[in-house]
C-alpha cells in the first residue's frame, strides 16, 4: 500500500494519505515562515483566530492518524478498506464491503471500532431475522400492563451488519431510517440514535448462494461501497507470520481506543469547515450527468449521489490537510461513492462492462475545471 493518495490495488479505497505534520507542542512555537505571515497591515491579534483551528485540525488529523496505526496491528493489507471507513465516518455517512469469505471484512470493523472506543453492536443478518431484531419491539409488561419499547442493536455507535445480504429485503429495510434519519419509530414517536453513528455492512458477492441482493433504496444509503480484495503476495505472508506467532483474530487485547468520541465530532465539524469552490460543484453536477448520458448505464447517479460524492470529498481533502476541495479529491472518491449507486444496462452486463469501467471512462471525458 502506497502512503500517497490513491487507491489500493484493487480499486476499492483510497490509500493512506500522508501523516499530517504534529501540531505545535507550545504556543510558543518558531514564528510562521515569512511567505505565511500577516500583511503589515493586520495585526497580530487579528490572525490569531485563523491560526487556532489550523493548530486543532493538525491535532484532530494526528488523532485519526493513531486510528488508522492502531488497527494496523491486527489488519494486514487493507489500508484502503480502513481509510474509506474513516472518512464514511468523518462525512457522517455508512460503508458497505463486499469480498469473499476470510479477507478479513470483519475483523477490519471490530479493529476499527475498537480503536475509535466506541459502543459497537454486531448483528449476524440470517434469513429468519426480523426487522424488530434490529431495531427493537413493543414488549408486554406484565407488571404495568402497557407495552413498552426494548431497544435493538441499533441503538449503538457503530453498527456491524455481519453478512447483510444473507437476510431478505424486508430485514435489510429495517436499517433505513436509522440510515437515513438517525433514528427509529415506533408507536408514532422517534427515538434519536447515539451521535456519532455508523453502519458497516459486510456481505459475499451475490453469486454466492443463499444471498438477497439489496434493493436499490437500500443501497443508496450507503456512503460508500469498499471491495475488500485479498492481499497482495507480502501481506497474506505477514497475516501467516502474526498467526504462527500466536495473533488471534477473536480477542484483539492488543488493540485500544485511540480517540475520543468528542474528537471524532470535532474531526466532524472540522470537515464541514472544508470550503468548495462553484467550479468544483459544478463538476461533480457535470460528472453526475454524465453518468445519466452513458449508453451502457440504465440509472444513472441522482442529487443524492452528488451530495455524497460531495459530502466524501470534503472528508478526503480534510484529511489531507487541504482546506478546499480540489478536483482530485473527487476523483479519488468517485469510485468507491457511486460504483453501488448505477444500473447499468443488461446488454452491458452481458459485455462484461462494469460499474467501476463506467466510472473511469466519465472522470476521462468530463472536463476538469482549472
Amino acid at each position: 500500500m502506497t502512503d500517497h493518495p490513491g487507491y489500493d490495488p484493487t480499486g476499492s479505497a483510497p490509500g493512506y494519505p500522508p501523516a499530517p505534520p504534529a501540531p505545535p507542542a507550545t504556543p510558543a512555537a518558531s514564528p510562521a515562515p515569512a511567505a505565511q505571515a500577516p500583511p503589515a497591515s493586520e495585526t497580530t491579534t487579528a490572525a490569531a483566530p485563523s491560526a487556532a483551528p489550523a493548530s486543532e485540525d493538525a491535532a484532530l488529523r494526528q488523532a485519526m492518524q493513531r486510528v488508522r496505526t492502531e488497527v494496523d496491528k491486527a489488519v494486514v493489507g487493507q489500508a484502503g478498506t480502513v481509510t474509506g471507513l474513516l472518512v464514511a465516518l468523518l462525512a457522517r455517512g455508512h460503508v458497505l464491503l463486499e469480498g469473499v469469505p476470510g479477507v478479513a471484512k470483519t475483523l477490519v470493523v471490530r479493529s476499527f471500532s475498537r480503536a475509535l472506543g466506541l459502543d459497537t453492536k454486531r448483528v449476524q443478518f440470517t434469513p429468519d431475522l426480523m426487522p424488530g431484531d434490529v431495531t427493537g419491539s413493543l414488549v408486554y409488561d406484565a407488571r404495568t400492563g402497557e407495552f413498552e419499547f426494548r431497544r435493538g442493536p441499533v441503538f449503538t455507535n457503530i453498527l456491524l451488519a455481519d453478512e447483510i445480504n444473507r437476510t431478505p429485503p424486508k430485514t435489510q429495510a429495517a436499517l433505513l431510517e436509522a440510515m437515513e434519519e438517525r433514528q427509529v419509530s415506533s408507536d408514532g414517536a422517534s427515538m434519536p440514535l447515539p451521535d456519532p453513528f455508523l453502519v458497516a455492512a459486510t456481505q459475499n458477492p451475490i453469486e454466492h448462494e443463499g444471498t438477497y441482493s439489496l434493493p436499490e433504496a437500500q443501497l443508496d444509503r450507503f456512503l460508500m461501497k469498499l471491495v475488500v480484495g485479498v492481499p497482495e503476495r507480502d501481506a497474506e505472508v505477514s497475516v501467516l507470520r502474526r498467526h504462527a506467532d500466536g495473533f488471534s483474530p477473536r480477542e484483539l487485547t492488543d488493540l485500544h481506543p485511540v480517540v475520543t468520541a468528542e474528537e471524532i465530532l470535532a474531526a466532524q465539524r472540522a470537515v464541514g469547515r472544508v470550503q468548495v469552490t462553484d467550479d468544483v460543484l459544478g463538476y461533480v453536477v457535470d460528472l453526475a450527468r454524465a453518468t445519466r448520458q452513458s449508453p451502457s448505464v440504465q440509472l444513472g447517479a441522482s442529487p443524492r449521489a452528488s451530495t455524497a460524492l460531495l459530502a466524501a470529498a470534503k472528508a478526503w481533502a480534510w484529511l489531507n490537510g487541504s482546506r478546499a476541495v480540489t478536483p482530485d479529491h473527487v476523483q479519488t472518491m468517485l469510485i468507491p461513492v457511486w460504483r453501488h449507486r448505477l444500473q447499468l444496462r443488461p446488454d452491458a452486463e452481458m459485455e462484461g462492462v462494469s460499474a467501476d469501467a463506467v466510472l473511469t471512462s466519465v472522470v476521462q471525458q468530463t472536463r476538469v475545471p482549472i
